[in-house]
């Protein structure tokens, strides 16, 4: 029987929700980034927290951040993410980033940030308005307990779903190392548009970039990924 008056993200919270519960993945969202610090320590002790979301750089709360925690049936921290507003000034994003990209870097890494480049495309030079940055994207778990499930595709369109209820932006955009990209992680995680080559991170001491990628969806985009019919969202998982 369909169910009338719900919109598009209603119904995905319904469908991912039952799904996720199916897998025994529980979802906690907050602000409090000393907090996902130390969920960071329990569950990724190998990750450094990215510069965007290090509250030792940047004045995090409920009005401009918040992140997202994942656990399994056992309680295991299985996932994390994390989204913030941007200040672009009016500018658009190619202009906010031609400098500002530098407060973006893959963490952990000891970069030549004077060497390191960013390339605007199209897609960036059209971006005007409020724009939300997602990073922080990880997912484990035992071998085959998650991975190749689909679960990772509906975690990252989960993004999408608390972008729009939080903020409802004008886009939201994130950055990829290539190799990833190239792994079909783009489309996993619901992303529309990818500009290519769009950064150039370069590590002291080598003269081999780490090439990076550049995705974003409008809100319109979002939407209209979130607008699944029940079926499909269930296949995302089968």
């Amino acid at each position: 029987m369909a169910i009338h008056g719900l919109t598009g993200e209603d119904r995905f919270e319904a469908t991912s929700r039952a799904v996720l519960d199916r897998f025994g993945v529980s979802l906690t969202i907050g602000s409090d980034f000393e907090e996902y610090r130390e969920l960071l320590a329990e569950g990724r002790p190998d990750h450094i927290i990215g510069a965007p979301f290090d509250p030792e750089r940047h004045k995090l709360d409920n009005t401009n951040g918040l992140w997202v925690v994942g656990r399994d049936a056992d309680g295991v921290i299985m996932h994390t993410q994390a989204l913030r507003t941007l200040d672009t000034k009016g500018k658009s994003l190619a202009s906010y980033l031609r400098h500002g990209f530098r407060k973006f870097p893959p963490s952990g890494l000891d970069l030549d940030l004077e060497r390191s480049r960013y390339k605007p495309g199209p897609g960036a030079r059209n971006i005007f308005g409020r724009v939300v940055y997602h990073g922080e994207v990880w997912m484990g778990g035992q071998p085959g307990q998650f991975r190749g499930s689909g679960v990772s595709s509906i975690l990252g369109r989960y993004a999408f779903l608390t972008t729009i209820r939080k903020w409802a932006p004008d886009y939201m955009i994130g950055f990829m190392p290539k190799p990833v990209a190239n792994k079909g992680f783009v489309s996993r995680q619901g992303y529309m548009h990818v500009e290519p080559y769009a950064l150039r991170w370069f590590m002291k001491g080598n003269p081999k970039p780490l090439e990076g990628m550049m995705v974003y969806m409008s809100l319109e985009d979002m939407r209209f990924v979130l607008d699944m019919p029940h079926s499909e969202i269930e296949d995302l998982a089968a």
